[in-house]
């Protein structure tokens, strides 16, 4: 087993090359100690349809129930179902099969206690027991429960779209299409979707709405069909992409601010948390109108953890993780999130581009994703922070963003990818090259020492 499958905020890999049927076995019993020693033993595990998922399935199953485990099958759903069905079957805990965004050839495992994810340490830990192999034993329970229908009738109970509208919906052949397109369209809007049939093998694109290459399809369906919006997802449902009614990407952190105005209006002084690559014209956009804004680290996990620490109404990354604690549970939800802008479109009367049409205009680049191995990403990442903290102003909780009067660069190591993620902004398109270029120059320059 490779070690460095345990990442971040879960355990992920190439299935088969990382870890074998056996490592899964393994992984299982370590998951279902962990869970036993902090006293949860009523677990939910649910899986997406990569090709492996059904086998990893019943190979972490196998290894839960032989640590005394109680294992409630929910089958094949996206991320947010699973995250529902802890709250709706009352559940301590429990094991998502998925590889979220990653391409066909990656699968892992998304843990919780209650709805907190396990991460950081705690995933180590983990890894400890495996190598140690002090599991706990006793023989556990295996049931079944249908959770997508209580899912999909809890939105509709929560959710009001007060005139129907054109959407298009790109589910990437992931998990979420089969569920979204139901509940959208029972509320009533009109839905052109495509690849919302599911396939793990992910034949059209890849499942990330945050690659503009991945959105093409979409972008061509709105303008040809005249829709209100575009609605992308990635392959577990747990992360939205925004085309607006032009035919333009609309990225998570001006999500947020349409999604922050709204809960503004009802909650004046509420918390709103988000990550080191968003706008600032979002953190600005959040204090003007009378919010409290956090930049925080990436991470789904992470966000979560600060969010009730903070008791934040919303958190949003520009990876389009949306976390509503406002009328929902914290966790992240990209239909639930579609709904909620929906809601807000219905309402205001508006489009997309005129919601943000006040928002400053500004020069920014989509996240550029460098590859970088996962044993040197982190040490180059250092050497960066180092470089530049003895020059400007830097803000370095997750990465280094480099601060400059008109504008910010970016550069962190992924945590899920063996990449390093860059972005950019600035007031001008001159100087958006500019900075770029000076950041770019000086990564280049310590990846080839």
């Amino acid at each position: 087993m490779n070690p460095n499958i345990f990442r971040e905020y879960d355990i992920r890999g190439i299935a088969g090359k990382d870890m074998t049927e056996d490592d899964v076995i393994q992984i299982g019993k370590g998951v279902g100690t962990y869970l036993l020693q902090h006293g949860s033993s009523k677990l939910a595990v649910g899986r997406d349809c990569r090709e492996t998922s059904d086998l990893y399935t019943e190979k972490i199953t196998d290894g839960l129930l032989s640590t005394g485990c109680d294992v409630i099958d929910i089958g094949v759903c996206p991320t947010p179902v699973f995250y529902f069905s802890i709250t709706h079957l009352k559940q301590e805990g429990g094991v998502m099969i998925t590889a979220s965004h990653n391409p066909s050839e990656y699968n892992g495992f998304k843990l919780c206690i209650g709805l907190d994810s396990i991460h950081g340490k705690d995933i180590l830990k983990i890894l400890d027991i495996i190598n140690e192999k002090s599991f706990a034993s006793g023989k556990g329970a295996l049931s079944s429960a249908d959770v997508v229908t209580p899912y999909k009738e809890f939105i509709d109970q929560n959710i009001s779209i007060s005139k129907p509208l054109k959407i298009g919906v790109d589910a990437g052949n992931g998990t979420a299409g089969v569920v979204a397109v139901p509940i959208l369209k029972n509320l009533n809007c009109e839905v052109h979707d495509i690849y919302c049939d599911m396939d793990g093998t992910f034949p059209n694109h890849e499942a990330d709405p945050t690659v503009e290459a991945n959105m093409k399809d979409l972008i061509s369906l709105v303008r040809e069909k005249g829709l209100d919006l575009g609605i992308g997802y990635d392959g577990d449902g747990d992360r939205i992409g925004v085309i607006d009614e032009k035919g333009n990407i609309v990225f998570g952190d001006q999500l947020m601010i349409i999604f922050s105005r709204e809960i503004l209006s009802r909650k004046p002084g509420a918390t709103f948390i988000s990550e080191v690559k968003c706008s600032k014209t979002m953190y600005d956009d959040i204090e003007k109108n009378g919010g409290r804004a956090i930049m925080w680290k990436t991470g789904h996990s992470l966000i979560k953890k600060k969010m009730k620490e903070e008791k934040a109404e919303l958190a949003g990354e520009m990876s389009g993780h949306m976390f509503f604690a406002d009328r929902y549970f914290g966790f992240d939800d990209a239909i639930y999130a579609s709904c909620r802008l929906l809601e807000i479109l219905a309402d205001s009367g508006k489009t997309i581009s005129e919601l943000l049409s006040d928002v400053p205009k500004t020069y920014s680049t989509p996240e550029i994703r460098v590859e970088c191995p996962d044993n040197k990403k982190f040490a180059v990442v250092k050497k960066v922070t180092e470089y530049f903290k003895k020059r400007y102003k830097v803000i370095d909780i997750d990465g280094v963003r480099v601060l400059f009067d008109d504008g910010w660069g970016l550069v962190r190591a992924s945590n899920t990818q063996p990449v390093l993620v860059l972005r950019f902004e600035a007031l001008s398109e001159k100087r958006l090259t500019e900075i770029r270029n000076l950041i770019e120059s000086v990564l280049d320059k310590i990846q080839k020492e």
